[in-house]
Parts: C-alpha cells; sequence; structure tokens
C-alpha cells in the first residue's frame, strides 16, 4: 500500500441528489443511509450541500440534514460542505452548530461556502444578491467572533460561545486566500483543474497565518472518485452526473440523475455532446488499481491530507459498492 495513501483522509460529500422516479424524501433518506454505510467501511467524515430551489439536489437545509447524519450515526464525524454563509446571519449559523455540536460533542465540523443562490430569482428569494458573496471574509470573522464570545453587540450565541466546531473554507475563487489570511482548513476542488486546483494550494500555503482554529495549513482536495470492476463501468458512474451539467448548460436548470444507459441512448446536439464529453474527463476513475495509482499522484503532486468524495451517479448500489472499493484502497 502507498504511503501517502495511508497517511491520507477519505471523507464523502453526499449532496442529496434526486433520482428519476424517486422523491426528494428519498434522496434525503438516501443520504442518511449512506453515511451508515460510510460508518461501517470506516470513511473520516461525511458532508451535506445546500441548494436551493434546483430540481436536481434535495439538500437545501444542511444543518437540519447533519442532524438527522449525526443522528443515525455513532463515530464518523459529520458536516456541511458547507453552509453557504452570504445566505445567513452568521449568529443564526452559530446557533444552529452550537446546537449540533451540544447534541454531537466532539463531530461536526463546520463547512463554510461563498455562493449566494442559483438564479435572480433564488437570491430574491432568499433576500440576498451576488454582492452579499463579498462581504464573505467579514462574515466568517463574525461567525467565528459568536463562538470565542468577542462579538461587541453584548449579545452571547447560545449554545455556541465556548464550544469548538472546526471551520472549514470552501475555495471558490479567492477563497483561497480568505483561509490562508483567517488560518482555517481550506477544501479546494476540483480534481478536473489540477494546475489551477495547485495554483491555489500553493498560495494558500504561502499566505497562511496561523489562528486558534489551526497552527498550520491543512488541505483538502475534492471531486469526484469512481472505482469499479472494470473502466468501463467506472465511466458509466460518471455519466449521469456529466448529464446533468451539460443539460444545465444548455438548458437553465439542473434536473434530476437519469440512469446511464438513458443517457447513452438520447440524441444530443453538438453543444450538449461537447459539454457531457467535457463533463467525462478528469475525473479520478477506474479499477482499484488504476484509482489508487492516479490518487497516489495527485496526492503527492499538492500534498493533501485529504480527501473529498463527491461522486453523484443514478445507481445507488454501484455507488455504494464504489465506496467499498476506495476504502479498500485507502485501508490497503
Amino acid at each position: 500500500m502507498s504511503s501517502v495513501i495511508a497517511a491520507t483522509r477519505f471523507s464523502v460529500l453526499d449532496r442529496s441528489r434526486t433520482r428519476e422516479g424517486h422523491t426528494d424524501a428519498e434522496a434525503l433518506r438516501d443520504t442518511v443511509t449512506l453515511a451508515r454505510e460510510l460508518e461501517d467501511l470506516g470513511y473520516h467524515r461525511v458532508w451535506v450541500s445546500e441548494h436551493h430551489g434546483v430540481p436536481g439536489v434535495a439538500g437545501s437545509a444542511p444543518t437540519v440534514l447533519a442532524a438527522a447524519v449525526a443522528g443515525a450515526t455513532s463515530r464518523i464525524r459529520v458536516g456541511t460542505g458547507g453552509v453557504m454563509l452570504p445566505n445567513h446571519q452568521p449568529l443564526v449559523v452559530a446557533e444552529q452548530f452550537g446546537v449540533l455540536e451540544s447534541l454531537f460533542p466532539g463531530r461536526i465540523d463546520m463547512g463554510l461556502g461563498r455562493s449566494v443562490g442559483f438564479t435572480d430569482g433564488v437570491r430574491r428569494a432568499l433576500g440576498r444578491d451576488k454582492g452579499d458573496a463579498e462581504d464573505f471574509a467579514a462574515q466568517i470573522q463574525e461567525l467565528l467572533g459568536w463562538f470565542a464570545g468577542t462579538s461587541p453587540t453584548g449579545v452571547h450565541a447560545r449554545p455556541a460561545e465556548g464550544l469548538t466546531v472546526p471551520p472549514f473554507v470552501l475555495a471558490m475563487g479567492e477563497g483561497a486566500d480568505i483561509a490562508a489570511r483567517a488560518g482555517l482548513p481550506m477544501v479546494i476542488g476540483d480534481l478536473r483543474s489540477r494546475e489551477k486546483m495547485r495554483r491555489g494550494i500553493d498560495h494558500y500555503r504561502a499566505h497562511f497565518r496561523p489562528s486558534p482554529w489551526a497552527s498550520e495549513p491543512y488541505v483538502v482536495i475534492s471531486g469526484s472518485v469512481a472505482v469499479a470492476t472494470t473502466p468501463e463501468e467506472a465511466r458509466r458512474l460518471l455519466v449521469p452526473e456529466a448529464w446533468s451539467m451539460a443539460y444545465s448548460r444548455t438548458h437553465g436548470t439542473f434536473p434530476p440523475l437519469p440512469p446511464a444507459e438513458r443517457v447513452e441512448a438520447l440524441p444530443m446536439t453538438g453543444k450538449e455532446r461537447g459539454f457531457y464529453e467535457g463533463g467525462l474527463t478528469g475525473h479520478i476513475a477506474g479499477t482499484e488499481d488504476q484509482v489508487a495509482h492516479e490518487l497516489e499522484t495527485v496526492l503527492k503532486e499538492t500534498g493533501a491530507q485529504e480527501v473529498l468524495v463527491t461522486t453523484s451517479t443514478y445507481d445507488r448500489a454501484a455507488l455504494l459498492e464504489s465506496y467499498r472499493g476506495l476504502a479498500r484502497i485507502a485501508q490497503g
């Protein structure tokens, strides 16, 4: 077994993707079930996400879903990848994570992102606009202040004040610089843009300032990883998500995941085909030996301490088998 892989933590972000013919409720229950399975497989943490008004994603309230996941498990760390901080008041976010940490002490992570809504309509419904993302760094400091009890308002965040909930910054755009200046662990993706990812990691490490939350840089790389008995089967795991992304870029809406065989039989326009084929490239996919080799290469290139797997597909049984294969790689 590779010593690089052996020293790496492996975790999963499940976005509660809806599947054709299935309900949002089923997608949410599948996330909870998957978390129990990932715990049994020895994964380090499982995170859930925040999306609003997206037909293909049921996960809209990450702290609520994290509570369900934490309640259904006993050891695995549980968190968010992430709460989109510009959508919320930092006090409310602190209170929510304070409740989670109080109920499930020592198991909660606070992944924070800076996206503001998927469309203009969603942003209006949230009472936000794109400019709110510009205050992300200040919002993080305000949020952390509620845990430290340093808010100048005289208000105290109950039960957050005095608790330690590890914060992570999702490094989209200038997120690497924000994470470095705040002295926080960073989650960066995706694996399809290796050079861009390496530049972000190098900037983060070069400008990192130690903080009470982290004394040294901590890098989590994220992206899709698919493991199967053949390279062709691994590639098919990526097909539903690749088509959903292609459809969203050509039709303006993000649909539920279709079965791979239906996608492969679809007539596509040239534009759709281009986005679809592009969506299938750059991921880590193949047999266990192939994936182990590719992971070792990426980990040596980046020096990352953790891999956060974000794979989505229609076939839930095949997805679980992929996670079993990755667990075998991670555990030697």
